[in-house]
């Protein structure tokens, strides 16, 4: 690439960025000037010299992606979202942080046009990029052809201080460098600043010496503040490191310009009046202009949307010529970019009948996974290493691994994620962000948990990634309490727009997939068993996708049981037991709440109809199950280690205690006597 050429607009953009940058948080009266004071020279000359996108089509499939990982300051991506001609108005820039704007408090995907990822809570945005990362890396290794490389963007980063020390960084980074994913670029904003003041309180570590541990490429500029050459010379020899992701350590002052510049005074709150109309001074701009912008800077960002415009252009045109001599890949790559699933893939599903073997979910899950892997090579499996335990690979696939090492190469479909569960949680959130692929993920359901912060960014966000969350109760026996998930699903069940599935059989776990598969703009998790689980005598796939429905049923009922998966079967075991002392006892399974939350009034009361007390039943914390039942029997405490049946026992949840709690709960109903009316059968 050709050595830095100064332009006369440089100093006139950064300048303009750094006075919008306060007059955006000033006018807000709250977000956070200094990171978009201090990193405007960076910010400058990657998007003028480097970047490659289209504003007026800004979901073209080959556009370099950009995460703010420090997403606090959102104020610098909102600007140059703007200059570079986005569907984002200099109106939206001033309604930064006020209800209802297109400029949030944070980054938001899917809110703001040209946001790739969610960011803000810290170290996310920078496990996201990994995720991209490895997306573009699978991609061309499976498309490009020679003389055809339609899939070669690469990934920036912005991160700070803060996101470094999460683990969550940590994690990614690791994996990063084992990888070797030379399209990552981090631009690591070493401005020494955090909340509490100088990192010297308690960040101290050498961040390069630990970069390159992990195997990454790192670089260095001194002055970030104002040398323009020292910042393109790094970012093109990160550009020349095809074997390693690269950080750029640069130094900066945080709320370069003002007053208060290189303390935490300007990290977190607005520049003062005078502060503000003095920088402006100091840059040449009017002190009693806000947000002013010349016209010089509309003009070089400008030039970056026309030279973005003709890259697409020319890679419609090479796409196109691609589709001649490569017309199958071509089909299929399309399809992927568009999001649509292959014509009849669902026929690969697994159907059950009563009469079919015993088997764990977690084991019905890897069935479902074989089927479908060689009709939707969409799919991107992994596991925080418990593939054996969480039955996540496919037979016959090739792991995503660097082909230097041996062990696979990129065109896998496979990822060791290694014990890094927060990691792989938002890195499959980036996987989803690209686009073309569906990543699904294999952990414990219990550690989940440890995903929690990626997984609450994945419904935010609206990913569709699938999490196989196996050994999900009690029934994973002897591992005990600390392994044993009691709380969790309620967290997650309370979580909005994620599906959290609990599969009582196999219709109901090939119903899961579906479900996963189909709604491309919710995550899932699948809750699967260790133990052996019968196959129901009404469970069906389309009974399952309403979220409930009656497994066994009869009229005039004096009890309706309602479970999920492990649970339900023994159930029905009770009410066997009940049917036989002359009772008429209804079973329901509600395999996953949400999607029975959105049915219609008329079947969700169809399903737990007012007429008889209906009594939960579940191996978790009873709590949310008022909302479905009269009575609920669950855990109250933590799990046990044991042989899972032993476990069972000692908690009550066998069919002869059931029987014996229902039968208290029929009695209590009678004695107490008048109507019994459905849970659901509510004003609100």
């Amino acid at each position: 690439m050709s050595s830095f050429a100064p332009q006369s607009s440089d100093s006139i953009a950064i300048a303009t960025i750094r006075t919008l940058a306060a007059d955006v948080v000033g006018k807000a009266n709250s977000g956070h000037p200094g990171a978009p004071m201090g990193m405007a020279p960076a910010a400058h000359v990657l998007f003028t010299r480097f970047f490659n996108t289209n504003p007026k089509s800004s979901k073209w499939f080959n556009r370099d992606r950009f995460v703010l990982s420090n997403g606090h300051a959102c104020a610098l991506q909102y600007i140059l979202l703007h200059l570079l001609g986005f569907k984002l108005s200099l109106d939206d820039l001033k309604s930064f942080r006020q209800l209802d704007s297109l400029t949030p408090g944070h980054p938001e995907v899917g809110h703001t046009d040209g946001i790739e990822v969610t960011t803000g809570p810290l170290g996310q945005g920078f496990a996201n990029a990994v995720g991209l990362g490895i997306a573009q890396a699978h991609l061309g290794a499976v498309y490009n052809k020679e003389g055809f490389e339609l899939i070669n963007n690469y990934t920036y980063v912005f991160t700070g201080d803060g996101c470094l020390m999460e683990g969550v960084a940590s994690e990614a980074a690791s994996l990063a460098g084992h990888l070797q994913l030379g399209n990552l670029i981090y631009i690591y904003d070493d401005n020494h600043i955090s909340i509490d003041g100088d990192t010297a309180v308690a960040f101290t570590e050498n961040v390069e010496q630990r970069f390159l541990s992990y195997g990454w490429q790192v670089l260095h500029v001194d002055d970030g503040d104002r040398d323009l050459e020292a910042i393109y010379n790094a970012i093109v020899a990160a550009r020349a490191e095809k074997n390693k992701p690269t950080l750029i350590r640069l130094r900066t002052t945080i709320g370069f310009g003002s007053k208060l510049q290189g303390t935490h005074g300007v990290h977190g709150a607005p520049l003062k009046a005078d502060d503000i109309a003095a920088l402006k001074v100091k840059f040449n701009f009017p002190s009693n202009e806000t947000f002013h912008i010349p016209k010089e800077t509309y003009d070089a960002y400008g030039a970056v949307a026309t030279r973005g415009a003709q890259l697409e252009k020319e890679w419609n045109a090479l796409l196109a010529s691609y589709k001649e001599i490569y017309p199958k890949e071509h089909a299929e790559l399309t399809r992927r970019i568009a999001g649509e699933l292959p014509e009849n893939w669902e026929k690969a599903l697994p159907i059950y009948k009563v009469a079919d073997a015993a088997q764990a979910s977690r084991k019905l899950s890897e069935i479902a996974i074989n089927a479908l892997t060689p009709v939707l090579p969409d799919l991107i499996g992994g596991s925080a290493d418990l593939t054996g335990s969480n039955l996540t690979r496919a037979n016959g696939i090739v792991d995503f691994q660097p082909p230097s090492t041996g062990l696979g190469n990129y065109a896998g479909v496979y990822i060791r994620y290694g014990v890094r569960e927060h990691a792989m949680g938002a890195i499959a959130n980036g996987l989803a962000a690209y686009g073309g692929v569906i990543p699904f993920i294999g952990t414990f359901l219990n550690f989940v948990s440890y995903a929690a912060g990626a997984v609450r960014l994945s419904a935010l966000s609206k990913h569709q990634v699938i999490w196989v969350a196996t050994h999900d109760s009690i029934g994973l026996g002897e591992d005990g309490p600390t392994h044993q998930p009691v709380e969790t699903v309620l967290h997650f069940r309370g979580t909005p727009n994620i599906d959290v599935w609990r599969p009582a059989d196999g219709n109901e776990t090939s119903a899961a997939y579906y479900s996963a598969l189909t709604r491309k703009h919710t995550p899932s998790i699948l809750c699967l068993s260790r133990q052996n689980l019968p196959n129901l005598e009404n469970s069906t796939l389309e009974h399952a996708l309403k979220g409930g429905y009656v497994v066994h049923e009869v009229e005039k009922e004096d009890l309706t049981f309602v479970s999920t998966g492990s649970e339900v079967s023994i159930v029905l075991e009770a009410a066997q037991k009940l049917t036989e002392e002359g009772l008429k006892v209804r079973v329901v399974s509600l395999p996953c709440w949400s999607l029975f939350d959105s049915q219609s009034r008329e079947y969700r009361l169809s399903v737990l109809r007012s007429g008889a007390p209906i009594l939960s039943v579940e191996a978790y914390t009873t709590l949310g199950w008022a909302k479905y039942s009269h009575e609920q029997f669950g855990l109250s405490g933590w799990g046990a280690s044991g042989p899972y049946k032993k476990v069972y026992e000692k908690f009550g949840l066998t069919g002869s205690n059931l029987a014996v709690v229902g039968k208290k709960v029929i009695d209590f109903y009678r004695k107490k006597g008048g109507e019994v009316i459905s849970p659901l059968d509510k004003a609100l």
